[in-house]
């Protein structure tokens, strides 16, 4: 007891040391985090609560806004068609985007990151200056109308533009990079000695893949899907431009009862059902994943 007195008084003062550092610590890395803080607070989350204020108290309390959102056929189909056009271009993201990202995760050197400049350089290009490029190629005298009569392909031109066709390439067209970097970023940092091992245990080119690769990539493949799926439930500027009249989505709704009919009230409501969709893909992500992936690509 006479020994074990001293040592415990002279540890005692290091750990109140450490203890000290670290809240410093936290109290650093919160006065960093707070301007972010502030400006989601500011210009995120306070236009949220209003909006949903809004959206039961304009113009008085009542939830006829949200009844209407769904009683009505054509503000229905809406909300159907947006989800429709969001899962659709998700799938077609995942099936074009999995094999590039497994090219770039096996490729190596200068490869790669010309790949990787080629990926990444829709996103140097305004989303507006793509639109159009789509325009010009898929209109009746654009580039592939022109080629298929040029080459006797067709007899006449083929109604691509102004259509969900339209809508959904330059979805997707715009939407591929955000469900590859996520593949790639998991593929790239698979364990190889679990493929060799799969190998030298007999299993053959496509046993591997099935049964080892796709399974460990699935986390990429998830974090990928979620992002895609979020970012095109919210689209507004490719349907507006490259759709029909029946390609509406509930952005553009949202935009237009706000904007054209200044109808705070409704246009609150879609915009809260929108945030509740992007919540439940959320909350089916957490339970089929982990959201750690979406930001640190953890393990």
């Amino acid at each position: 007891m006479q020994i074990a007195g001293p040592i415990t008084r002279t540890l005692t003062p290091g750990l109140d040391t450490g203890a000290r550092l670290e809240r410093r610590r936290q109290l650093l890395c919160l006065g960093l985090a707070a301007p972010a803080l502030l400006a989601l607070g500011v210009f995120l989350f306070y236009p949220v609560v209003r909006l949903l204020l809004r959206s039961v108290f304009d113009p008085s309390p009542t939830l006829d806004n949200y009844v209407r959102a769904f009683a009505v056929p054509q503000y229905l189909g809406v909300l159907w068609y947006t989800l429709q056009t969001s899962v659709t271009v998700t799938i077609l993201c995942l099936v074009l985007g999995y094999p590039l990202a497994y090219a770039l995760a096996e490729a190596r050197g200068s490869a790669r990151s010309v790949m990787l400049v080629f990926l990444l350089l829709p996103f140097w290009t305004s989303i507006m200056v793509r639109t159009y490029a789509w325009m010009v190629i898929l209109g009746d005298q654009g580039l592939i109308n022109t080629w298929l009569l040029q080459l006797g392909i067709i007899s006449r031109k083929l109604p691509l533009l102004f259509n969900s066709f339209a809508v959904h390439v330059g979805m997707v067209h715009y939407l591929l990079p955000f469900a590859v970097l996520p593949m790639f970023s998991i593929m790239v940092r698979l364990d190889r000695t679990l493929l060799r091992a799969a190998q030298s245990l007999g299993a053959g080119p496509w046993h591997v893949f099935w049964r080892v690769y796709l399974p460990l990539s699935l986390p990429g493949v998830l974090a990928g899907a979620l992002l895609v799926f979020i970012l095109a439930t919210g689209f507004f500027v490719t349907p507006s431009q490259l759709g029909g009249r029946s390609d509406v989505m509930v952005a553009q709704l949202i935009q237009l009862q706000i904007m054209r009919f200044t109808n705070w009230g409704f246009g609150g409501a879609l915009a809260v059902l929108l945030l509740v969709l992007v919540a439940l893909a959320l909350l089916l992500y957490s339970r089929v994943g982990r959201l750690s992936t979406l930001w640190g690509m953890g393990e």
